[in-house]
């Protein structure tokens, strides 16, 4: 059988969830394990509606925000109290239930950004 190393320190009382990659405080951390940033795109957010994989039920999916998670998931709770309607944030795309691409565009150019329809 093949001995198991350790891999160290997993989490510390003092400073929390620690890195596997170099070993300081999630929060510090300063290797490449670390999520990158969604790239930037063109700058132009897309609407559109996707049926594939929901056995029918049709989602609005917006992409090409240039943000991080924390502030997609703001942007999306204000979309779906718009809407009212549930959704989420997957992979750096907002998934908004039902087909709302029209309010969607209209919110998305109030809140500043330059928005489209896409797809047929």
């Amino acid at each position: 059988m093949k001995k198991v190393k350790p891999k160290g320190v997993v989490y510390s009382t003092e400073t929390g969830r620690i890195c596997p990659g170099c070993g300081h405080p999630q929060k510090q951390c300063c290797c490449s394990s670390r999520q990158a940033p969604h790239p930037s795109g063109d700058g132009v957010v897309r609407v559109s509606r996707q049926t594939k994989g929901r056995k029918g039920a049709g989602v609005s999916i917006i992409t090409g925000i240039p943000l991080a998670d924390a502030e997609l998931k703001k942007i999306a709770k204000t979309l779906k109290q718009k809407c009212g309607t549930g959704g989420t944030v997957k992979n750096g795309v907002i998934e908004i239930q039902g087909d709302h691409r029209q309010i969607l565009v209209e919110s998305l150019v109030q809140l500043g950004y330059k928005a489209k329809l896409a797809g047929g």
